[in-house]
Parts: C-alpha cells; structure tokens; sequence
C-alpha cells in the first residue's frame, strides 16, 4: 500500500511505501519535540530493533533539547541568555560548536539569519488581528537587542558572552536540522541504513524504501496546497523548506510574511517558498531561512558558491525558480 501525507506546517511531502519485504519492516512514530512536530520512519531487521532505535532517536534529540532551547530555564543556552550583560556563560563543546556556526552563517548572510534573533519583539501578528503595520519607531525598537556582532566566544574557554543586557540566542529551526543530523549518523553506525527523520520540514534521509528504491520526497505547491509540484528521489541527503504562505498579512496590497529580517524588523517579501536540498540538514536550514530574507537576487547569489546544495524557490507571485543542478526533469512530470 502506498502512503502519501503531508506532515510538516511547511508542507514538505513524504511519499512512503510500508509493507514489509527482504525480511525487514518499515516503523514509524510521530511524537513533539523541540517545540515541533518530529515524523521518524526506520528501516530494520524487526519491529523489535526499529522501534528500540525510534526510542534511542527520540532520548537523542530530547538531550539535545535539554542543551539548546531557549525555553528550558535549565538549558545551557538560557543561561547564556540570562546571563546576558553580566558574564560570560561556559557550555560545553557541543553547544559552543553549533554557535559559532550559526555566527558563521550569520556572517555570510550579512545577519539575514543571526542566532540572536531571540530577542527580538514580537509586534507582528499573524492571527488576523493585525488592522494597520506597526510605526517604523515600534519597528526599529523590535531589534535592538539583536546583532550577531555582540555575540563572544572564547574557544579557549568555551565559554558564549552576550554583551547586551537583554540579548537572547536561539536556535530554532537550526537546531531541529542539527538533531536531525546527529541521528542519522547515529543510525548509521549502529548499522541502521534507511531512515528519515523529518522535524516539522527538516528532513534528514538515508538509504531505500523496503523495495530497494529511493525515497520521495514530495515539494507541495504552496498555492495549491493538493498538489505536488516535485517528486524528488532521494536515497541520502537533507531537504529542508521555509515557506511564508501559512502565515501573512497584506497592507497596500503588499504581502509580509511571519519570516522576520532580524536586522531590519520588516517581514520578508517577494518569496513564498524555498526548498533546499543538500548534504547537511542544519546548513540546508540556514540557507532555506536566510533565502527568503535575503529575496531572490541576492539568495541567488549566496547559493552559488554551495555547488552541494541544489533550490527550488517560488516568489509571492507564483513563478518557480530553480538551481541548474535541481533534477528540473522531476519538476516537468507535475507541471
């Protein structure tokens, strides 16, 4: 039996087969974590050792929940937060490693993405209760306790400095591809070959469907949520997707999205949707999220120099734009 479900606010699709075949199964489990959604699909010699290593998954990500949210009190990255102005905050390795490449990604991003865009205000609302954009005053003070640049680290020490009082770092989506990471690689060394994990949009993926093929991974069009615009078939990578189309508000006829430019406190605008597919989910994130920040012309040009990472975007006004090295033939068969 075929399975086809879209599972994720970003409305990435998973085309799954599950029937059992070579005498392995297909297991899978949906549990929230991090805040979000997590969809986990194993393949395994049995239903006893998918679902024991679904459970060691799950322990895996809720300890690296327990490192890096910023809304566990207990959290070393809400230490550092609340530490904000006073002093430095010592983490350990792990947590100092993912900071300084959010810094990195932040640098190459010009701040389109910054991991401190935790402080920033929330005076945009997408519930429909918004009647007029708020004053370019509001706006402004929104993001002054965000900014990369007043972010130290001290390899030496391992220790993450926020020079502002009320300053806060956060990870998100960032962190959700990382988690995802981490436990495909897990996975593999316990010798599990085929998986995916998909953390409310990012996806990690690895090896076949129980007949030997690869798996689908299907990209929805964003203006007729029924439909799929892609069927991409994948047997290892990351695909990860931003998307504005849920979440907006129109004044003047202008779309604004609930995706907000940290450096400038404005909504982003012109794109509705990219999907980045590539090696590392946490790196597709980073590059999925500064997109559409960044627009169109200028994520195109940051995207160049990433040859392992391939794109889909869609702009506000439905045309699709698309890497040379995305398979555009996949692309054709649903146009």
């Amino acid at each position: 039996m075929t399975a086809k479900y879209f599972n994720s606010p970003l409305l990435i699709g998973l085309l799954l087969l599950s029937f059992t075949c070579h005498s392995q199964v297909l297991r899978k489990r949906t549990t929230m974590l991090m805040g979000g959604r997590f969809d986990i699909s194993i393949v395994a010699q049995d239903s006893l050792s998918a679902e024991k290593n679904i459970d060691t998954i799950i322990a895996e990500i809720s300890r690296i929940e327990n490192l890096i949210s910023d809304w566990k009190p207990s959290s070393q990255v809400s230490q550092v937060n609340q530490n904000a102005g006073i002093q430095p905050v010592k983490v350990d390795k792990e947590v100092f490693e993912l900071t300084k490449r959010a810094l990195h990604f932040s640098e190459i991003t010009n701040g389109a993405f910054d991991v401190s865009f935790a402080a920033m205000d929330k005076i945009w609302k997408f519930d429909g209760s918004m009647t007029e954009m708020p004053s370019e005053e509001t706006i402004k003070k929104s993001v002054e306790k965000v900014g990369y640049k007043n972010i130290i680290l001290d390899s030496v020490n391992s220790t993450i400095f926020l020079k502002l009082k009320g300053m806060k770092i956060g990870f998100g989506a960032l962190g959700e591809g990382y988690a995802t990471n981490k436990c495909q690689e897990m996975m593999l060394a316990k010798g599990i070959h085929s998986g995916i994990i998909n953390a409310t949009g990012d996806m990690s993926v690895w090896g076949t469907q129980l007949n030997g093929k690869p798996w689908n991974i299907g990209i929805t069009n964003p203006f007729h949520p029924d439909r799929v615009l892609a069927s991409i078939p994948l047997k290892k990578g990351a695909v990860t997707t931003s998307g504005s189309y849920e979440k907006f508000v129109v004044f003047n006829g202008k779309r604004y999205s609930h995706i907000i430019n940290p450096a400038t406190g404005y909504p982003s605008t012109g794109l509705c949707s990219v999907t980045v597919f590539g090696p590392n989910a946490e790196i597709a994130n980073g590059f999925s999220t500064s997109s559409m920040i960044l627009g169109k012309k200028k994520a195109i040009q940051l995207l160049k120099q990433y040859p392992d990472y391939s794109y889909i975007m869609i702009t506000d006004s439905g045309k699709i734009i698309y890497s040379k090295n995305f398979p555009k033939q996949e692309l054709k068969k649903y146009r």
